[in-house]
């Protein structure tokens, strides 16, 4: 692999992870969410990652496992690696306490909404959410790194739209902490550090197998990012975007972002 190749995508996915920090600044210099912005950015981060995941990611690699194994075991391989993508996500996200979820959305107008004698406990949650957002970036980071890896512009499309994904988990973690500690320092850190475990997952998984990476191996991985990348639009981004109130807009984003994923696809065709 070229050395530029490599860079590139590692790049593409610490971009995507550092994300949560522009969440973090947004909880410090504006002083209301911006439901209907955010609404439509959630749709359309989920309709970019539904689309490529669906058209382009699952048929790349079923293309790969067919021709490495055959048209039954490679179809069959390439659905259960893809339901195997989006069970592992699910284990993680279920281990997870509801109450520290970074599914749980913090609005920048809640900083002050909370009694002193909640600090402690916020305190706690701000916490809690970052490492949760960190465990959650894991396979994110692996998934951007490796359809970054095979096709440039592939990885491009998902690292934004992973990217929009993280601007409200930024916020989640800082509003606690930043009501909590008084200090936007500390807020800010702990957001950014969360994101962090996105580009450090991504070499982590590579470099761990690396080693193993034959044709077929890589057809069951992208099966499996395929999987996790609908799980996260279905679980995360789409609920994320009614929660802000929004529900037309983020059905227009959702679509807006397909078309967006099927034209630009179409123009390397």
């Amino acid at each position: 692999m070229e050395t530029n190749t490599f860079l590139f995508a590692f790049g593409l996915t610490l971009f995507a992870g550092l994300s949560t920090g522009i969440g973090s600044v947004l909880a410090f210099f504006t002083r209301r969410t911006n439901t209907k912005f955010l609404s439509a950015a959630l749709g359309f981060s989920a309709g970019v990652m539904i689309y490529v995941s669906l058209v382009e990611i699952f048929a790349k690699a079923k293309g790969q496992l067919v021709s490495d194994l055959g048209l039954c075991p490679g179809y069959w391989l390439t659905v259960l690696a893809f339901f195997a993508g989006m069970l592992l996500i699910a284990v993680i996200d279920k281990l997870i306490p509801s109450y520290e979820n970074p599914h749980e959305l913090r609005r920048i107008e809640d900083i002050g909404a909370s009694r002193p004698d909640k600090e402690q406990r916020l305190l706690r949650m701000g916490v809690f959410t970052a490492l949760a957002i960190a465990i959650h970036n894991f396979p994110e980071g692996l998934a951007t790194f490796m359809a970054a890896l095979t096709e440039p512009g592939l990885g491009i499309a998902i690292a934004v739209a992973i990217a929009i994904h993280n601007i409200p988990e930024g916020i989640a973690v800082s509003v606690p902490i930043y009501f909590a500690t008084g200090s936007k320092r500390k807020a800010f850190l702990h957001s950014f550090l969360s994101g962090l475990s996105e580009p450090v997952g991504a070499l982590a998984g590579y470099l761990i197998l690396m080693p193993f990476l034959t044709p077929t191996l890589f057809g069951i991985l992208f099966a499996a990012v395929a999987g996790i990348m609908v799980f996260i639009s279905l679980d995360e981004l789409l609920p994320a975007a009614e929660e802000y109130g929004e529900h037309h807009l983020s059905i227009y984003g959702l679509v807006a972002g397909m078309a967006v994923m099927a034209v630009s696809l179409l123009l390397f065709v």
